[in-house]
């Protein structure tokens, strides 16, 4: 799915928002405020569930790169359900609510709408356009029509679009404009008209029923990134706070307000490729230990995704364990080889032991040595049981939420670069 648009935040702006940019909640799945929150669930269990969602991501993240490299099918990037964060944002005139996931590997920005014929079981009610009066059908030689990898047109002249995501999952509809209004931080709301965004009267899959829609962050032409364009000076960035900080809400920015400063900020290039941001890791060091990118991600180029809906770093089958390795030659623990803990590059059991350490991680971006602490590589996945925040894919890397935990991140579209700038995400 390919964006990049429209002049619209003069509009944002007369409803409230300050000229550098606005902010939003970023809620995550796991959260009291989620309506996805399961509160029988311990940490543990939401850590393995994770930990799972990390390992179908990258899988359909890797055959969706593979798809887009070698055909113009409609198949979507990624499943999105298997994404971490959540916004709220209404559609419409009046304003109608609507729980969506945000999800940087995804384009088109859709809700599910009446009438839904054949759409997956939904508890919040569904957004009904003929009850908004900002809410217009696109036609099928509107600009945003020709923009969809695939499209259709209905009797009437209407745009009509397919997407089929990795597992089978489908949404289709109608592709159509409306106002879509934020509350920032401080309660503030910012009304931003003319969003393109598909209209769905059908969708099946493993959707969860207690969300209605998506809200994408990839580079195309259709997501919000690119429809806000110039108005927010192709720039966004986001403040992941800590797992275990549950009272406290992560932090979406738009615009120039989104820019990380100090003299602690690495910045390093930003490649898109396939709808997704890449990044180049030249290797980890450990302790005195260097691990080099190695085939089929070698260094110099661009050969990781950075994604803030995978919850694990995956890296190739030899950093992972060269990784591994280097960690179990440093902690003075016992290793725990539980067959539960193999997704896991490395796990210690930590029972019985007194002021241990983990060491520091560095990340060897281009032009980025991204020097990282337990809190973004270390997991306690179960009782008394530590693991390396590590996984392996064949395929792919991806550089995940955790170690982007308490970073201020920061996508440059205009300067294709990435800005990472260590604070308290917390006092955000």
């Amino acid at each position: 799915m390919k964006p990049i648009a429209f002049a619209i935040f003069l509009a944002a702006v007369a409803a409230g928002a300050a000229a550098d940019g606005f902010r939003v909640d970023l809620i995550h799945r796991d959260s009291p405020r989620s309506p996805l929150y399961d509160p029988s669930s311990t940490a543990f269990d939401r850590v393995r569930a994770a930990a799972e969602r990390s390992a179908l991501r990258s899988s359909r993240v890797a055959r969706a790169g593979l798809a887009a490299s070698g055909d113009t099918s409609i198949e979507a990037q990624v499943l999105p359900d298997l994404t971490e964060y959540l916004i709220e944002v209404e559609l419409g005139t009046p304003k109608f609510k609507v729980v969506a996931i945000v999800d940087t590997g995804s384009d088109l920005i859709w809700a599910n709408c009446k009438p839904c014929t054949q759409c997956y079981e939904q508890t919040p009610l569904l957004f009904d356009p003929k009850d908004s009066s900002t809410y217009r059908d696109l036609a099928c030689d509107s600009r945003p029509c020709k923009e969809l990898p695939v499209s259709g047109c209905s009797s009437n002249s209407k745009c009509q679009y397919q997407y089929i995501y990795g597992d089978g999952s489908q949404v289709v509809g109608n592709l159509a404009s409306e106002t879509f209004t934020f509350t920032t931080t401080g309660s503030n709301t910012i009304a931003i008209p003319n969003i393109t965004f598909g209209c769905s009267h059908q969708s099946g899959g493993i959707f969860s029923k207690r969300t209605g829609g998506l809200v994408g962050l990839a580079p195309g032409q259709l997501s919000l990134v690119s429809q806000l364009g110039s108005s927010i000076d192709g720039k966004f960035s986001y403040c992941l706070v800590p797992l275990s900080q549950t009272s406290a809400t992560s932090k979406l920015v738009f615009g120039d307000g989104s820019g990380a400063s100090g003299s602690d900020v690495l910045t390093t290039p930003l490649t898109i490729q396939d709808s997704f941001y890449y990044l180049t890791l030249n290797g980890i060091s450990v302790g005195d230990t260097n691990i080099s990118a190695t085939s089929p991600t070698t260094s110099g180029s661009p050969n990781i995704i950075i994604d803030s809906g995978t919850t694990l770093n995956i890296l190739s089958p030899e950093m992972a364990y060269e990784l591994g390795k280097a960690v179990k030659d440093i902690v003075n623990l016992p290793v725990a080889n539980d067959p539960e803990l193999s997704t896991y590059a490395a796990c210690f059991h930590v029972k019985g032991s007194r002021d241990y350490k983990f060491p520091d991680i560095t990340y060897n971006f281009e032009g980025a040595p991204l020097k990282l602490g337990p809190l973004n590589t270390f997991l306690e996945v179960a009782q008394d049981v530590v693991c390396l925040a590590a996984s392996s894919s064949a395929d792919l890397q991806i550089f995940g939420n955790v170690a982007q935990q308490n970073l201020h991140v920061e996508y440059d579209l205009g300067a294709n670069e990435l800005s990472f700038a260590h604070v308290d995400c917390t006092d955000f």
